[in-house]
């Protein structure tokens, strides 16, 4: 089990979730519970087999000193823990809390002696997750790099980057090489074939400290220009120039190759059905 000693975390805990607790209480110093306590504690064991434990929290009153007490409450805690593992089912990421005196809201010591259990009834643990505020994290899509742009654009989720592969400007110019064609058309036909699909284009620019001349905005409103010219709704194609802001190597380049992965077009998904 781990321990973890902070009040603040508590109360947030406290607060954000909204499941089910019983607290037992302790006689002063002990950190076993008395027969009445540990007859409440087998009742709510017996009622509970199909429940769910979220957590356990220790506490102590404030007599004593400030390490005395934190040990105290972790004693309590392993003691209700041990009483219940095997019996009741236990969230995997299940947290020990110990908060000593650091837990003492009652203007009664008796009532500060205590352990809380947290937990889900069986019928919430179909909707435990949204109980508890926990989303659910999509597991990454690995695009390959050599899959067709159609297959890359189908598996990309919205905020993902695809780089144009082949796509080429005559030096110093925002003017497209006749190699670029294929992957021009490509883009067309996905933009057609995905009415839904809207895209940022992003141009890049490499070799030089700063775009002095706007030449990575003007690169991708070239290729714009292009699927405008060829049907598809201006509102649908947006564009960037991040000049020299975002390379892939370090400026200045080492290589020719390291220049033109640099030197590159990238289309961002914006929005997509």
């Amino acid at each position: 089990m781990k321990f973890l000693y902070s009040f603040i975390f508590f109360v947030l805990f406290q607060i954000t979730f909204a499941q089910e607790h019983v607290v037992f209480y302790f006689d002063n110093n002990k950190f076993e519970l008395n027969k009445v306590e540990a007859a409440k504690l087998q009742k709510w064991i017996s009622e509970n087999t199909t429940s769910k434990i979220l957590s356990i929290t220790g506490s102590t009153d404030e007599v004593g000193s400030t390490g005395f007490n934190d040990t105290l409450s972790q004693k309590r805690v392993s003691h209700v823990f041990n009483q219940i593992k095997g019996k009741v089912n236990i969230r995997p990421d299940f947290k020990s809390i110990s908060l000593g005196e650091k837990g003492a809201t009652s203007t009664s010591k008796a009532e500060n002696r205590k352990a809380i259990i947290h937990y889900l009834l069986e019928k919430d643990l179909e909707k435990e997750n949204e109980v508890l505020g926990i989303k659910e994290v999509e597991s990454e899509v690995i695009i390959p790099d050599d899959a067709p742009l159609a297959e890359k654009v189908k598996l990309a989720k919205v905020g993902t980057k695809i780089t144009l592969k082949n796509i080429n400007f005559y030096q110093n110019t925002f003017a497209t090489m006749p190699e670029s064609q294929g992957t021009l058309y490509d883009l067309l036909f996905v933009m057609q074939n995905n009415p839904e699909l809207i895209i940022e284009i992003q141009g890049h620019i490499c070799c030089i400290d700063k775009d002095y001349r706007n030449l990575s905005t003007d690169r991708a409103k070239q290729i714009k220009r292009f699927l405008v010219y060829n049907g598809i709704q201006d509102y649908r194609v947006k564009t960037k120039g991040f000049g020299v802001s975002q390379p892939i190597y370090p400026i200045p380049e080492a290589t020719p190759e390291q220049a033109a992965a640099n030197r590159r077009v990238e289309i961002e998904i914006l929005s997509k059905k």
